[in-house]
């Protein structure tokens, strides 16, 4: 295309295109293209109001839709060319359609604006994402599930500094990413409802002066109303950001899981095996099963949490209403979705084929003076001792145990006696990590009715 043809999209106001330089820096079709089919949905239910109001004749109207779902016929089948001289896929996609059908394309731009437009779909595609994310995270929580009905009485240490601190079961602790990535679906919730109202009808920034139909547009779209503020409209990204923040949390919950299973799969810990769908060999040591899908979803929310930051500093400083910066929202949001969506399926695989080692649990759980709060609860129930009498005493058991190279359930009645003396031999059904966390009862607690309790509310709530 040539300098006259490319500056038509300028009107008359400009007497020489775009150098090379130029058109490379402002053209977004190279990212934006995949905004398509976002945009032709836009300008057919534009075209579709715009004759229902009066604004074009029907047969423009019928002419424009028929040439709009052949360019999206085109572009799906691979066989549209896109132009950087057209700069967007607005653009892009409008010359197309004049190609196609003439003159009545150039009727299609009536009472909107490329600012109203890219707002339009862009907010499209997001609210896309939301659903998908939506969805990638409800499969993820029915495969916790899955793990934590399988295992609901099964005993594992709790941490706390990444040491043993008390008992927990094995389902309780799939529950808990149960309810982190419960949070993360009702932000994407959230943030698609308050998204979900239609910028179309903006016009560049102050409205249009034809008889338009918002409420049809936003309708037709599937939005529940239109934008309130034409100012706001055109200058707003907010539902990208919030988009981006719901994502940066979530690969954050991502992360550390990934980060529990390059630990636990580990040679000095061994509670779970991973499947070798999701492991890797080493070149040279043949041994070696690397948890590497784990490792790399560690790293994604470097990135999902580096688009968050970039977008928050390109709108921190713009002045109402559109500002060529704003083009740089896209790039960054298509990453954070791609790599979140990838991020949520790869994680529902791990956790759906991974295999709990039982026996190393449990064994683990025993370990470290897990049952230790547990006895001196028992000392506060059975001899009324304050707690912080009851801390002293049980710490100094601690210190026996650990002098003689064995657990507390390992100490004789004298040697605790000796301690403290009115410890009697009922201490001893406290002591083993299986009373221990059925005795857990609390809401919110570990014991394993408790578990099946909550697995049984959760399925509920995901039908």
């Amino acid at each position: 295309m040539d300098k006259t043809a490319a500056n038509q999209m300028w009107g008359g106001r400009f007497s020489a295109g775009p150098d090379a330089i130029m058109e490379a820096i402002n053209a977004s079709i190279s990212f934006d293209k995949r905004l398509a089919p976002q945009d032709i949905a836009g300008s057919r239910a534009h075209a579709a109001m715009l004759a229902a109001t009066g604004i074009i004749t029907p047969g423009d109207a019928a002419e424009i839709d028929r040439g709009l779902s052949q360019v999206l016929a085109e572009i799906e089948a691979g066989e549209f060319t896109f132009s950087t001289a057209l700069e967007d896929i607005h653009m892009n996609v409008e010359a197309r359609l004049r190609e196609i059908i003439g003159a009545p394309a150039g009727r299609l731009h009536t009472a909107r604006s490329r600012n109203d437009q890219v707002a339009l779909d862009f907010r499209l595609w997001v609210r896309e994402q939301c659903d998908a994310a939506i969805g990638g995270l409800e499969a993820l929580m029915r495969a916790f599930l899955a793990q934590a009905e399988a295992g609901a009485e099964w005993v594992m240490p709790g941490f706390t500094h990444l040491q043993t601190a008390q008992p927990v079961t094995w389902g309780h602790h799939m529950l808990a990413y149960v309810e982190m990535f419960a949070r993360d679906r009702s932000r994407f919730i959230d943030a698609r409802a308050r998204m979900n109202e239609c910028p179309l009808g903006a016009a560049a920034l102050a409205g249009t002066s034809f008889p338009i139909d918002r409420h049809m547009t936003a309708a037709a779209l599937g939005f529940d109303r239109p934008t309130a503020n034409s100012l706001d409209t055109t200058a707003d990204r907010d539902f990208a950001l919030e988009f981006l923040g719901a994502a940066s949390i979530c690969a954050m919950h991502l992360s550390r899981f990934a980060e529990e299973l390059v630990i636990w799969s580990s040679a000095q810990f061994r509670f779970i095996r991973m499947s070798d769908r999701f492991s890797t060999g080493s070149s040279i040591m043949p041994q070696k099963r690397n948890p590497d899908a784990a490792e790399l979803l560690r790293a994604k929310l470097g990135r999902i949490l580096g688009a968050t930051v970039a977008l928050f500093t390109v709108m921190k400083g713009l002045p109402l209403t559109y500002s060529k910066d704003m083009q740089e929202d896209k790039e960054q949001v298509f990453d954070a979705a791609d790599n979140l969506l990838l991020g949520l399926a790869a994680m529902e695989g791990m956790v759906s084929d991974l295999t709990a080692n039982r026996a190393a649990l449990e064994a683990a759980a025993s370990s470290g003076f897990s049952t230790a709060t547990d006895l001196a609860d028992w000392l506060v129930r059975e001899l009324n001792l304050p707690f912080r009498d009851a801390h002293h005493v049980t710490g100094s058991l601690v210190k026996l145990a650990e002098d003689k190279g064995c657990d507390l359930p390992d100490l004789s009645l004298d040697e605790m006696q000796k301690i403290h003396g009115e410890i009697t031999q009922a201490v001893y059904s406290v002591l083993g990590v299986q009373n221990s966390v059925a005795s857990r009862t609390s809401y919110g607690g570990t014991a394993p009715d408790n578990v099946r309790a909550q697995i049984a509310r959760w399925k509920e709530v995901l039908g």
